[in-house]
């Protein structure tokens, strides 16, 4: 197999790089359902009470507003790196 040239060993740093952000992502996801199911689903039935539907719905809405403030840091960081 042929050696890589610096570009394409570039590129490669640069895809697994973006494969573990994936990696941590997900981890993340899954850290806060674990979270948000733990801290409000008391007794899972047939169906979700009014106070744990709303418990569930503000978990959720902090992690996305969670996520999107993350998101927009790793664009600035990237943005001055690529200056």
């Amino acid at each position: 197999m042929a050696e890589l040239g610096e570009a394409d060993e570039a590129e490669l740093q640069r895809l697994v790089a973006a494969e573990q952000q994936k990696a941590q992502f997900t981890a993340q996801v899954h850290h806060f359902m674990e979270l948000c199911w733990d801290k409000c689903v008391e007794k899972p039935g047939n169906r979700l009470d009014s106070r744990t539907e709303n418990c569930l719905s503000s978990c959720v809405d902090r992690f996305i507003d969670t996520t999107l403030a993350i998101t927009s840091r790793f664009a600035q960081i990237v943005q001055r790196g690529g200056q």
